[in-house]
């Protein structure tokens, strides 16, 4: 049987002429002697008995709206083109108050068709990023001919690679989360691809598990767990199988991170694997930017890395640069 609760839920168009009693060509004048009048009727002071009162305070509320929205005229064209639903939408303070009922119109179905876009923004978070290395060897070394002069000519800089990634996500429930990405790149003249299908799902408030599955270079399997040790201490686990034509290759990664202040992190990384390595990190970050270093000991990479972004909010861009020095085998 049907919950007869489910009327409660149909929005119900307010009519705030009618509250008034005045015509909907009512003059300012005739708008005021209305508020006045009705306000000194239904004025919650009048009344003693509490129930009384109380429906006394939902007249006079509804009323002092109703007056509000009419007697200017901006929000009553408003109202008059699109009712109650065109007030609550965000974005009219900027709007002209010599507008049209037109562009009254159109300006609403503007606004509306940006929160509509900033909804599926907030539920999907679409993520890209785009990374250019920039080979600046020739900066820091210099070379001899073989005559024995010194070269003088300008320092090669040249891109030796770049990646694009995109990911978006779909909640499912509450607990469970939905992640597809893809990811392009190239170095050194080779091109590679990727496409990942994420799998989450919270098992309590301090801890959850995510499956990965990423078909490019061969097939890779995940297992992420997440867990919050204390209050500023949190831990990560990953194990990976990674199946190609030479075989099944296993991969290990833990991470421990905590907060040393409100803005910085410091994090401590081991990986075992084909490329094994101990990194120690620490990220600043604010508002608009992030800083971050880290040291790496690794077989058979060793290196230090510096890099800093800096956040457009504006433009909803990110700017990146990174340094990094060290052994690459």
């Amino acid at each position: 049987m049907e919950d007869d609760n489910d009327d409660s839920t149909v929005a119900i168009e307010e009519d705030y002429y009618t509250f008034l009693n005045v015509p909907r060509n009512a003059s300012n004048e005739e708008i005021i002697n209305a508020y006045r009048r009705l306000s000194i009727l239904y004025h919650p002071d009048k009344h003693v008995d509490p129930v009384r009162k109380k429906d006394a305070e939902l007249l006079f509320h509804k009323i002092k709206k109703a007056y509000e929205v009419l007697i200017d005229p901006h929000k009553r064209a408003i109202y008059d083109n699109l009712g109650t639903s065109g007030l609550e939408t965000q974005g009219w303070e900027i709007v002209q108050r010599t507008k049209t009922p037109q562009e009254i119109r159109e300006e609403y179905e503007r606004l509306a068709r940006e929160r509509e876009e900033r909804r599926l923004q907030q539920r999907t978070n679409p993520r890209g990023n785009v990374t250019v290395n920039i080979n600046a060897t020739e900066l820091f070394a210099q070379y001899d001919d073989e005559d024995g002069y010194e070269d003088i000519g300008l320092p090669l800089v040249e891109i030796s690679g770049m990646s694009i990634s995109q990911s978006v996500e779909a909640p499912l429930t509450l607990r469970n989360n939905l992640t597809i990405g893809g990811a392009l790149s190239t170095q050194n003249g080779t091109g590679t691809g990727s496409l990942t299908l994420a799998a989450k799902r919270l098992l309590e408030d301090n801890k959850w598990v995510e499956l990965d599955l990423s078909v490019g270079d061969g097939v890779v399997l995940g297992l992420k767990h997440f867990r919050t040790l204390t209050r500023r201490v949190f831990g990560t686990g990953t194990l990976q199988f990674h199946f190609t034509n030479s075989g099944i290759h296993t991969g290990i990664e833990t991470t421990f991170a905590m907060q040393l202040d409100e803005h910085t992190m410091g994090y401590l990384t081991y990986k075992a694997g084909l490329q094994s390595s101990m990194t120690s990190s620490i990220a600043h970050n604010t508002e608009n930017a992030h800083v971050g270093a880290a040291l790496t000991l690794g077989i058979p990479h060793s290196f230090i890395s510096l890099n800093y972004a800096y956040n457009f909010k504006e433009q909803k861009l990110k700017l990146r640069t990174a340094l990094k020095a060290g052994t690459f085998g």
